[in-house]
């Protein structure tokens, strides 16, 4: 299964991105997938997680601001991010389970300037 992540960039405060996972694999089928972001010096976390039951899981530091969803008909992840702060800087990563298989995509870096 091959993940490719896109749609990060240089943003302002406050300001909004949206990011893309698009999966080889329909993302129907798999049993989880989510969005992990690696800060330099950190390790990586986990963001945002979506079950193929359609139960949703976001760290704190992000909840209200951030939403994750899927277009099952696209094979493609999203993280709607809003709100932006200097904190949010890092690579983001998709990550897709597939049958207990873990499988990421190659990271997009977002950078919140202040």
């Amino acid at each position: 299964v091959q993940l490719q992540a896109s749609g990060g960039g240089l943003v302002q405060t406050g300001g909004s991105l949206r990011l893309s996972c698009a999966a080889s694999r329909g993302i129907f089928s798999a049993n989880f997938m989510g969005w992990y972001r690696q800060s330099p010096g950190k390790e990586r976390e986990p963001v945002a997680m979506l079950s193929n039951m359609g139960s949703i899981n976001y760290v704190d530091s992000v909840k209200g601001r951030f939403s994750i969803s899927r277009d099952n008909a696209k094979n493609t992840l999203y993280l709607q991010m809003n709100t932006l702060k200097p904190e949010d800087t890092a690579v983001y990563f998709c990550n897709a389970m597939y049958d207990g298989y873990s499988y990421w995509g190659q990271g997009t870096l977002v950078t919140v300037s202040s």
